[in-house]
């Protein structure tokens, strides 16, 4: 149990004690760290729920905590404040029980439940733009941390593979004299190996698309194009095989660059079969009705606001996003059993994933399971504004992770940052901690927040960036390999005798709860906000405590371990966020 949980604990009991709420007994970190290391303001809340005098109450509650030995001091300040310091002796136990645990005090959640989390949603075909950055980053350290504190995780790319976009790309196949796949008498095997390449594909959907918007007859013929696929067209179904295993091969390298792993390539595709049964049971069943020649799912209005019905078959008989996502949905209760389905989209779909989960519920899929809209913000531009590539569309994904490379390889330079190293092994730790300063700065800040893409910001070795980060991580490595070379070991965890000890100590206290906000509030700033304190925090110890100069070995000891427990900390908690610590740098 996290250590402010465990200190809520002990003042719950003692407010229930003396005939108030458990829920008065709430334990904060002080913000007068002069006057305790945590604080408890609920006698002043119990004093206005019950018209009595805070300072009485408080003093109730101070009787009888004061006598554990877990405290130095229990004082009341103000108008009914109480001021908790923790004893040295107690300090020291935990950090030695955190340091024997290899989840370092974290705990898991009580019941492991099946989550499913739906991430990335790139199109096949197209190039991954900057409104990837944000799904992919967020989605993957979200699958971490909830591996993490104890459930199975089930995580789907669901790829967009069955749009208008395949039927415009077959149309410039065609005109790009691909004649074997628009032969319609054609009986052979097609050829195994692509006619094209992911820039070929690039390409001809950017030709494709600027034609199409261009001359509307031309869009019609892509869609019929695309309906004659969706029917089953022999040449049309080879073309867009091709065009799936190349997107998803490239795909694959671009993720394995991040770091980022899925358990199920899935697209929508998959559920096109399944639809028509889907919605007639919907009509057997009264949950769908037929309206102007649609098939709707009707929502009931949440309070003033009023849930426009969901559309799941207009009425020439096509199906809308909503239709697969309520299939896809559907095959995630009832097959992976999903308990918890997260979908980490941007915050502008947020009336469509409304639709799709209260019409869920309204048909009876998954009553029992819980669906959540992991909403994000833009990555804006300078100007504010979404950002954009020069020729006005959204930035390629690949292009903006070079540019935060390549600004990383820049300031190592200007930073004498792994002077003296092969050449190799610079570029590849440039781009180790590029990728790290881009997931970094995506998750430091609410999610919910917009924020502007800087890449000379994000490289930066000073202030609360990701290459701070790694390099306070990667000293701390070199410190405890210097301690080796000297012969030095880390032991037994001692009392603190310093301020700067103290602080460090109470520091590498809060990890779990760190931890378990972020999961508990789908919020990975939690996570950012912790390990920059950390680091902070050690690097003042390590000032003002000279480590491998301490005469006395049990206190150089203890500051070892003292090291060895805040990079574990550090690396425990960056690998949540999807950071990776190099040796050296």
């Amino acid at each position: 149990m996290p250590l402010r949980d465990q200190l809520t604990n002990i003042f719950a009991d003692a407010f229930e004690v003396i005939g108030l709420s458990r829920d008065f007994g709430r334990i904060i970190v002080s913000d007068r760290p002069d006057l305790g290391h945590f604080q408890c303001s609920g006698a002043l809340g119990a004093a206005k729920a019950h018209k009595r005098n805070p300072r009485e109450i408080a003093a109730q509650v101070v009787e009888r905590v004061k006598g554990n030995p877990i405290f130095a001091e229990v004082s009341i300040a103000g108008a009914g404040f109480i001021n908790i310091r923790l004893a040295d002796d107690f300090l020291a136990t935990v950090l030695n029980e955190t340091t024997s645990d290899e989840r370092l005090g974290a705990s898991r959640v009580a019941e492991s439940e099946t989550a499913v989390i739906d991430f990335g949603g790139p199109n096949v075909a197209k190039p991954m733009h900057v409104g990837h950055l944000r799904s992919f980053i967020i989605g993957d350290c979200l699958q971490r941390l909830l591996r993490f504190t104890g459930h199975k995780v089930v995580s789907d790319i669901h790829l967009g593979d069955w749009g208008t976009q395949m039927g415009m790309i077959i149309r410039e196949a065609a005109r790009m004299g691909m004649d074997i796949y628009f032969d319609e008498c054609y009986q052979g095997e097609y050829p195994a190996d692509p006619p094209f390449t992911i820039d070929d594909l690039a390409h001809m959907y950017a030709r494709a698309n600027a034609l199409c918007k261009e001359n509307e007859e031309e869009m019609k013929a892509a869609l019929k194009a695309t309906h004659e696929l969706q029917q089953g067209r022999r040449g049309y179904r080879a073309l867009w095989n091709h065009i799936v295993n190349v997107s998803v091969s490239e795909l694959r390298k671009e993720l394995d660059v991040l770091g980022i792993r899925f358990d199920l390539w899935r697209g929508e595709s998959r559920y096109q079969a399944v639809i028509p049964a889907m919605i007639e049971d919907l009509l057997a069943n009264g949950h769908a009705k037929v309206s102007e020649g649609a098939v709707v799912i009707f929502l009931e209005q949440q309070g003033k606001e009023e849930i426009p019905p969901l559309i799941i078959r207009k009425s020439d008989g096509a199906y809308l996003y909503g239709t697969t996502d309520l299939a896809t949905l559907k095959e995630r209760v009832e097959e992976i059993g999903a308990d918890l389905i997260l979908y980490v989209v941007d915050a502008r779909q947020s009336l469509h994933f409304r639709q799709v989960f209260q019409a869920a519920h309204a048909a009876g899929i998954g009553p029992q399971s819980r669906f959540e809209h992991i909403m994000f913000g833009t990555v804006n531009g300078p100007d504010g504004k979404p950002l954009k590539s020069r020729a006005g569309g959204g930035a390629r994904l690949r292009d903006l992770i070079g540019l935060v490379v390549d600004e990383e390889w820049k300031r190592m330079g200007e930073e004498g940052v792994a002077q003296g190293y092969p050449e190799a092994e610079r570029r590849a730790i440039a781009e180790s901690v590029g990728i790290a300063a881009v997931k970094f700065a995506d998750l430091m800040h609410p999610i919910t927040s917009d924020y502007v893409f800087e890449p000379a910001k994000f490289a930066e070795f000073e202030g609360k960036t990701g290459p701070y980060l790694l390099y306070a991580a990667v000293r701390v490595k070199s410190i405890l390999r210097n301690a080796v070379d000297k012969g030095a070991v880390a032991g037994e965890i001692l009392p603190p005798i310093h301020p700067a000890e103290r602080d460090l100590m109470l520091m590498l206290c809060r990890m779990p709860e760190a931890i378990w906000l972020a999961y508990e509030k789908r919020a990975p700033h939690f996570l950012c906000d912790y390990a920059y304190d950390l680091s902070k925090e050690f690097s003042r110890f390590y000032k003002e405590c000279h480590i491998l100069r301490e005469p006395d070995v049990r206190r150089q000891s203890s500051w070892l371990s003292l090291a060895t427990l805040v990079l574990r900390e550090m690396e425990l908690v960056l690998s949540l966020l999807g950071i990776t610590v190099p040796e050296r740098m």
